[in-house]
Parts: structure tokens; sequence; C-alpha cells
């Protein structure tokens, strides 16, 4: 039995209970990960198809020619009651990038867009496009960073508008090296190209900026939390509204480390009522990080 190279699995409730009990789910592994051709450590979220396949990203396993293996690109699909895992594509560690995390996102002609840790030879980061090709997929680098105002370690994954336009953000850079991260938009142009535009560079220390994908509402704006922006350096919820070529930043909440939580590392989701819901990995009650809503 492999342990430690993680898993995708799903929980349903107990048949019988009430959906508002507080009690025990059922738990199916639908993979486990060996940490070899398969790939290992599993990271972000997954991504459906219309034929209900699941598709994510793995940092580790696959081609060895990085520590750990270089991740995995894998499509999960149901097959006789159970799920079949097809790796659609192992990341080499050279050009090609290494080390995806935040999962994968589809545009409307069904390629798939994600993050690396690195291409061409710097650890800044890079994000990618998988295309289907006859039954194989063909990796592209579609823009890599290079630490200057763009920004460096994208973390979190990506989100696709209906116009195709990729949004996403950096964990460090932006103002200067050891800046708070920025908030980025990937264009795709007419050549089959892509431009990159820097939409907001965020305040804080290196490291400090999200760790998970943005939201966008109906109207075009954007969310998302620091890890340890803000006033306290503790994390903070924000609002990216689009304003005649521009974005105007609002700050939405800084943790202070109370009863409101701390280091919120998750993103953001929004309800039909404008409500914020997010988690913080510490503070609360016990210290263990809570689950917190925002009401405008």
């Amino acid at each position: 039995m492999f342990q430690g190279c993680g898993t995708v699995f799903e929980l349903t409730p107990s048949p019988g209970i009430a959906k508002a009990s507080i009690v025990p789910w059922n738990e199916i592994v639908l993979h486990l990960f060996t940490g070899g051709s398969d790939g290992g450590n599993p990271q972000g979220n997954l991504t459906f198809d219309q034929s209900g396949n699941m598709y994510g990203t793995a940092g580790g396993g696959g081609n060895q020619n990085c520590w750990g293996g270089c991740g995995v690109i894998y499509k999960l699909s149901p097959s006789d009651g159970g799920w079949t895992e097809t790796v659609l594509y192992p990341f080499q560690g050279k050009d090609d990038g290494m080390n995806p995390g935040g999962g994968v996102v589809f545009d409307s002609s069904g390629n798939l867009y994600g993050e690396s840790a690195g291409a061409y030879g710097n650890g800044y980061g890079a994000i990618y496009q998988l295309s289907p090709s006859g039954s194989d997929w063909t990796e592209q680098i579609i823009y890599t960073f290079t630490a200057n105002d763009d920004g460096f370690a994208p973390a979190g994954g990506l989100i696709v508008d209906s116009s195709g336009n990729l949004y996403g953000t950096t964990a460090s850079g932006g103002h200067y090296y050891h800046g708070g991260g920025t908030v980025f938009q990937l264009t795709p142009r007419s050549d089959g190209g892509w431009t990159f535009t820097t939409l907001y560079r965020l305040s804080g220390e290196r490291n400090c900026g999200p760790k998970d994908r943005l939201f966008m509402d109906a109207s075009g704006n954007l969310y998302g939390t620091t890890y340890c922006d803000g006033d306290e350096a503790i994390g903070s919820v924000f609002k990216l509204t689009p304003s005649d070529g521009n974005w105007t930043y609002t700050s939405l909440h800084d943790f202070t480390g109370g009863s409101d939580g701390l280091y919120p590392r998750s993103g953001v989701i929004l309800d039909a009522k404008g409500d914020l819901y997010g988690t913080a990995s510490g503070g609360g009650t016990y210290n263990y990080g809570l689950v917190w809503q925002i009401t405008p």
C-alpha cells in the first residue's frame, strides 16, 4: 500500500440523515496516487467536463527529472462503478515547466489552462495551455513570469471569463522583488499569442499574496484573499472593480487574529445575496481556523 502521495475522494451524506445534522459522511476513495507515473501530491480544485470526467493537477510524481517528480495533469473517468486515471501530460521539468498546482480550467474550445512552478530555466512560474490533439494533448507555455512588475510564484489556479480571458494571482513580487504579489490577466490575441496585463500590485511582503484562485461576479468584479497582507499582516479580503480600463481596489476585511481568524489560504465564494464566504487557517475559538462570512 502506497502512503502519503494523496487521493481523490468523494463524500456523500449518510442515507436517512437530515442534511442539517452534524454526522459523519461516507468517504469513497476514487484514486490513490502512488507517486509514480500516475503522479503524486495532488493540489488545487477539480474541474469537470460535460461527460462527468474530472481533471486535476498533481505537483509530484510523473517524470523523475525533478526531485520528487515533475508532476502531471490527470483525468479521472467513471468506469464500471469505479474511476480510471489517465495522465494527459507528464511535465518534463524543462521548457515545458514543472510541478503544476492549483488545478486546471477549460475554455470554450476545450483547452485546459493552469500554472506551473517554472519554465525556461527560471523558478518564477509559468502559465501553460494543454490542447487536445487527436487522442493526445499538446502542452504550450503561454507566459513565463519574470519577477518584475508581473510578480512571481503564481498560486491557486486560474479562472476564465466568457471572452476567454484568463485571470490569476501571484503570491510574491509586483512593486518590488519582495512585494506581496499581483493580480493579472492574460488576453488571447488574433495571432495565437497572449497579452499579459498586471491588473493590480498588492502591498505586503514576499509570499503574503493570494494562495487560492479569484472569484468573478456577474458584473466582472474580482474577489480574493491575501495570506498575510492587510493592516495586521495576517490576511485580508479584497475586491477589484473594473473602471475605465483600470481596476479599483477595495479592502473588504483585514483579519485581526481574534474571533475572525487569520492567514486565509482559500479564496472566496459569493452567494445570490452578495454574501462572501471563505476560511481562515488559524484563529477562532480553539485557534484551529474557522469559516467566515462577509455581508455587504
